[in-house]
């Protein structure tokens, strides 16, 4: 994991989060682009506790869809996402992103899974999750 925006005293803005995640901001920002078109609202907030940081936390119509980590030097999504939605994208997935499924911390019928996002490849493969994840709900 790489360094995250840890000072609770100090809110972010959501310019800083995307400075602060360097060269995967620009991937970040499309993310963020695609998923207000889909109606989501964003909310800078500190969330889990003091060893995850600073995120943007994206809702559909209250639904929590995924909170997002900046990093210095990349970002990542934190999201429950059902074992159902897996499936309807897993044969599309590259060998990362699979991987990140294996190591999901089991809830319900699917799990918790922390998508961290530096290349365009893990950027379409978070997508391809995250858009599984919002069709299913």
């Amino acid at each position: 994991m790489y360094e995250r925006m840890l000072n609770k005293q100090e809110t972010p803005t959501f310019d800083d989060l995307i400075r602060y995640s360097g060269e995967s901001g620009s991937l970040w920002l499309r993310l963020d682009a695609n998923l207000q078109q889909l109606g989501a609202t964003r909310e800078i907030r500190f969330p889990y506790g003091k060893d995850y940081g600073w995120s943007a936390k994206y809702s559909v119509k209250k639904k929590h869809i995924c909170d997002i980590f900046a990093e210095n030097g990349a970002f990542t999504a934190l999201f429950q996402v059902s074992a159902k939605a897996i499936e309807t994208v897993y044969d599309e997935l590259d060998d990362y992103a699979k991987q990140v499924w294996a190591d999901n911390s089991p809830c319900s019928t699917g799990g918790w899974i922390s998508f961290q996002v530096q290349t365009e490849s893990q950027m379409e493969n978070l997508e391809k999750i995250i858009l599984a994840k919002i069709a299913i709900r």
